[in-house]
């Protein structure tokens, strides 16, 4: 396997991860940006306050996008295995 093909899969396979872990993320964040704000309006300053909460809106935002995550996942890795069929042949 020549070093570019090994380097295109490389990078889909990041782009995918991104792709993938990017919506769950973003739910996070702004979870714990809603939590923080919450925290410095009532002078509540427990440090594992946030935790529970974003683990709940990570598992939900999961559960809601799981369609969409396995079928871009599906489809992305039959992409690359078409490209690898290529250079096989």
């Amino acid at each position: 396997m020549e070093d570019s093909v090994f380097l295109t899969l490389t990078q889909n396979v990041l782009i995918l991860i991104l792709i993938l872990s990017t919506p769950i993320l973003i739910v996070s964040m702004v979870v714990g940006l809603v939590i923080s704000i919450f925290q410095a309006v009532t002078q509540i300053q427990e440090a594992t306050l946030t935790f529970v909460p974003k683990i709940i809106a990570g598992i939900l935002t999961m559960i809601i996008l799981l369609p969409w995550m396995l079928n871009m996942f599906v489809s992305r890795i039959n992409e690359m295995f078409e490209y690898i069929q290529t250079f096989i042949k």
